[in-house]
């Protein structure tokens, strides 16, 4: 049976790569692309992140970086792990390896030269494909080929023994279903049954690893297929029991693929969650989120009256009202209230207090009232320019200087 061949593809056209291949015995059979680059190459997806496992001790693949002038940095240089920089873009280069122990979190590792060792500690079988960057050869020792086409993931070995290696698999299982399998035969698979017995061992991972993981699963393709058979077998309920909307992420979903908006992982997280703030900002601060992104979610799950779409823009800036009026609007006129402000510039209040000082108004307080009845004004009439906007601030320059001679 003849090799299956890795395609051609525009990454592996790039002159420093192959030049850093050459460096790293590529040619020698030392060194080949691993993973993700291999996979979706095979799927004809774009790549972004390119992975090279090596033969080569680490303290070697530094030592041929540096010779030959790529700059390197020894990113887990104890789990052989060194990234090359090239212009082009980063490249990590990680020394084949064997687990001693692990528990759950890390793993304690050996490194090694047998390629089916390196192979059978990987996760699932469509990411334990291996491709020699001289001739394309596909090194595959686990199905992973078959998997791939017949839109499948699947561990490698024993699923709860995967597991209990390492706790983050159960969402990987679930992150890679939703961008590559076949929801509809989930439920017949060992992995579904491992991953439904073992949910409790999330517990253990960091928040962060969590969140990580999380918000690129709710970015998949067919998150909004996958979320509901987690959440029918608990797998989230022990560290993240507030997820339950599930019909909102799939409204969600569809609304932002008619409006040509891209996938969000923080809109689609809120969607999944109670409609109110406070528990927007619980969640955030739970995943170890920033500020500003438990900010987002508490108000996207402000359920209040919907104001205007560009009054809504104004006030919470064109991302808070995507997500508001995705999350709280009818379906049917979404599309349309999103296309008010989707090109829109938000503007400015074309006026300072120190204007307001010059006509009379005392600083402080009675600038900053007359300012807010500007502004409100403004608002309400959709931004209207000159000269009806010197009619709204004469308007309230009067009240306010009859309010003061009172």
């Amino acid at each position: 049976m003849a090799a299956l061949i890795l395609p051609d593809a525009p990454w592996r056209a790039r002159p420093e790569l192959a030049q850093l291949c050459v460096v790293l015995g590529g040619d020698q059979g030392d060194s080949r692309f691993v993973g993700g680059a291999v996979r979706d190459t095979l799927l004809g997806l774009p790549v972004n992140d390119i992975d090279i496992a090596t033969r080569l001790a680490p303290t070697e693949v530094l030592d041929r970086l540096r010779a030959a002038h790529i700059k390197a940095i020894p990113t887990g240089i104890a789990h052989g792990t060194i990234t090359a920089l090239l212009p082009g873009g980063h490249v990590e280069v990680t020394t084949l390896r064997r687990d001693i122990s692990t528990d759950g979190r890390h793993a304690t590792v050996a490194f090694t030269d047998d390629w089916r060792e390196d192979a059978a500690r990987r996760d699932f079988t469509i990411n334990a494909l291996y491709a020699d960057p001289s001739t394309g050869e596909i090194f595959d020792y686990f199905g992973g080929q078959d998997d791939l086409a017949r839109h499948i993931v699947r561990f490698i070995g024993d699923p709860l023994q995967r597991i209990a290696e390492d706790h983050l698999r159960i969402l990987r299982f679930f992150r890679f279903l939703a961008r590559f399998g076949d929801i509809l035969d989930v439920s017949d698979t060992t992995g579904l049954v491992a991953c439904t017995a073992r949910a409790n061992d999330l517990m253990a991972l960091s928040r962060e690893r969590i969140a990580d993981e999380l918000l690129k699963l709710l970015c998949a393709h067919n998150a909004p297929a996958v979320l509901p058979v987690m959440l029918a077998n608990a797998i989230l309920l022990p560290v993240l029991p507030e997820l339950q909307n599930t019909a909102r992420l799939a409204r969600v979903a569809a609304l932002e693929g008619e409006a040509g908006i891209a996938p969000d992982p923080i809109r689609r997280l809120a969607a999944l969650l109670p409609d109110d703030p406070k528990t927007g900002e619980v969640i955030g601060a739970r995943l170890k989120m920033s500020i500003a992104q438990r900010r987002r979610l508490a108000v996207a799950l402000d359920a209040g009256v919907l104001p205007p779409p560009r009054a809504l823009a104004y006030r919470l800036g064109l991302v808070g009202a995507t997500d508001r009026l995705l999350l709280h609007g009818a379906a049917e006129t979404v599309p349309a209230l999103l296309g008010q402000i989707v090109d829109w510039e938000v503007p400015r209040l074309p006026i300072g207090g120190g204007v307001l000082v010059e006509r009379g108004i005392g600083r402080g307080p009675d600038v900053a009232r007359t300012l807010r009845v500007i502004e409100d004004q403004w608002v309400e009439e959709d931004f209207p320019g000159e000269p009806r906007f010197a009619l709204i601030v004469d308007a309230a320059v009067d009240q306010a200087l009859r309010s003061i001679r009172k």
